[in-house]
């Protein structure tokens, strides 16, 4: 009887270490899973928030671009015009591409209101009526920026 009691504390103490094993390895599993889908996350935050900036960058240039084109062909039918025209609504498509990206992976009300509002002087920036006025839309446009890549910085740190 003490060889049978021995062999069944034997079994149940190598079941238990099993069970107990197979937990913890779970739990690891678990966090592992996590923090790879978090660290992935990140990343791609990290690219599409960078991405989003460059190309509201770009759109800046362009429409800056296309306001000094104008200005130098008033007629508007020179074909520079029509090349800066394009050139700009390029830019505008993909700063609109880069900020759906921005949408789907903030998970931020503000963030996305943010990346928004950075987009908002550029169209200012088109009517503008004189050189001071751009740089003043201009400005704002670099500072509307700042908040938005400010505001990314802090959530994905």
């Amino acid at each position: 009887m003490t060889t049978w009691l021995a062999s069944v504390i034997a079994v149940a103490g190598t079941l238990l270490g099993s069970i107990s094993t197979y937990v913890f390895q779970r739990a690891g599993a678990a966090r592992a899973e996590r923090f790879t889908r978090d660290q992935r996350l990140r990343e791609e935050r990290i690219a599409a928030y960078s991405a989003y900036a460059a190309a509201i960058t770009d759109l800046r240039r362009g429409v800056i671009t296309l306001w000094f084109t104008r200005r130098r062909h008033a007629d508007g039918a020179d074909p520079e015009v029509w090349s800066a025209r394009a050139e700009a609504d390029r830019l505008g498509a993909a700063a609109a591409h880069a900020r759906f990206r921005v949408r789907l992976l903030a998970g931020d009300d503000a963030l996305v209101a943010l990346a928004i509002a950075a987009a908002e002087p550029i169209g200012d920036i088109a009517a503008a009526a004189d050189r001071t006025e751009l740089t003043g839309h201009e400005e704002r446009s670099e500072q509307a920026l700042g908040a938005f890549i400010t505001a990314a910085g802090d959530q994905i740190r």
